[in-house]
């Protein structure tokens, strides 16, 4: 074999699969078509923000990415949770989920996609087993019993043990291996953004729900001396375009009226970015020495920060099968035992987010305020809270 694992796809679910497999003691081939962009200002760079939960957390610690992150990380300490569907947009429920209620260590820590890729691949070169190579893409994909026979674009073809598709939701390994995907519609786009303001966020990820789709402000370092966020709007398509190509007054005044002045007047801080909102799964989760991951795996939409904590539990389950028998990597049993303690999961998580932003999108007036009051009774009995925050996190249902 040339390598014993292929990884398709540099994004982050990419790039800390090939750090934890190489640190688990297996040679590494990572490719993605596109070299990682990893300057905040730079076209293309991805402005949107992974808040790492507590498990995930503990996991790039156990692979020795989390040193690297460490210093650039944002603890979460509260999620707040905020009903303006009124008849103004203005608070009418405010809801503090904070992590002391079931730990003593924060929610999570909240990161930029762009400085997370920048770090992960500086990390990769460190690392003798690996093989990174960006602008350079998988192409065609050959199996059989024994091996994966990957083609790349440079024209080079090789054999593996494993290939992990982590090559996003419109994943080319995963369609060249027959596997289909349910996917779910909203008719949303997010917009994504850095905004400063003047009122600090003392590290509350402050969710706002009115019609459309949740506005959420998620803690940033400052930036050049004021408070700074990460914003993720999600809207109605049509909406979320005509936001999008709003001069930035404009868009300033206007998110300013969304975000219930709780930060005070927002300000610009990046260039914009916008985002198609879908639901999907991939079933079965394998095939024959394929295993798929992250967005080639599933998608959610961005809310309660699961999406990207689910693909490191995929990471995780993958790594951990593969360490217990090396010997078998990428057989028939082992990709059928990774199905199978996934699969369950990520079904329930897909259907549950699907739910919360069907309703997080209401615009009847009657029915925001049945939101309004859910999110009142829930958060009331206090076993119920715990239970949701632990859910959160992870814990099984």
């Amino acid at each position: 074999m040339d390598y014993d694992i292929v990884i398709s796809g540099g994004g982050i679910a990419g790039l800390t699969a090939t750090a934890a497999f190489a640190q688990a003691g297996f040679s590494v081939l990572c490719v993605d078509p596109t070299p990682p962009v990893t300057d905040r200002d730079a076209a293309g760079a991805d402005l949107r923000t992974t808040a790492f939960l507590q498990p995930a957390q503990a996991f790039l610690e156990e692979i020795g990415l989390w040193a690297r992150l460490a210093d650039h990380a944002m603890p979460l300490q509260t999620m707040r949770i905020v009903d303006a569907g009124g008849p103004e947009p203005e608070p009418r429920v405010t809801k503090d989920f904070n992590a002391s209620d079931i730990s003593d260590r924060p929610f999570g820590w909240n990161l930029p996609n762009w400085l997370l890729r920048r770090e992960m691949a500086a990390q990769l070169e460190a690392l003798d087993r690996v093989d990174f190579r960006p602008g350079t893409a998988t192409t065609t994909l050959f199996t059989r019993e024994g091996e994966a026979r990957v083609g790349l674009s440079d024209g080079s073809r090789l054999r593996s043990r494993l290939l992990i598709a982590a090559d996003g939701r419109h994943s080319p390994m995963r369609k060249a291996a027959g596997i289909d995907v349910k996917t779910t519609g909203f008719g949303q786009k997010a917009l994504a953004f850095a905004v400063t303001h003047p009122i600090p966020h003392d590290n509350v990820s402050t969710e706002i729900h009115r019609t459309g789709g949740p506005f959420t402000l998620v803690p940033l370092p400052d930036h050049q001396g004021r408070p700074s966020s990460a914003v993720v709007w999600m809207e109605e398509g049509p909406k979320a375009q005509a936001l999008m190509a709003l001069p930035d007054a404009e868009l300033e005044e206007a998110m300013s009226v969304r975000s219930c002045h709780l930060f005070g007047p927002l300000k610009i801080a990046s260039q914009r970015t916008i985002w198609p909102i879908i639901a999907q799964e991939a079933d079965p989760l394998c095939g024959q020495r394929i295993a798929l991951v992250a967005e080639a795996a599933h998608v959610v939409p961005p809310i309660g920060a699961q999406g990207l904590n689910m693909s490191l539990k995929d990471i995780t389950a993958l790594r951990d099968l593969a360490v217990a028998s090396p010997s078998t990597l990428g057989d028939r049993a082992m990709l059928d035992a990774y199905h199978r303690a996934r699969i369950t999961d990520i079904r329930a998580r897909v259907a549950g987010i699907t739910v919360l932003n069907k309703t997080s999108m209401l615009s009847n007036p009657l029915l925001r305020d049945s939101r309004a009051a859910a999110l009142n009774a829930l958060y009331s009995v206090k076993p119920v809270r715990k239970t949701l925050m632990q859910l959160g996190l992870g814990a099984k249902g």
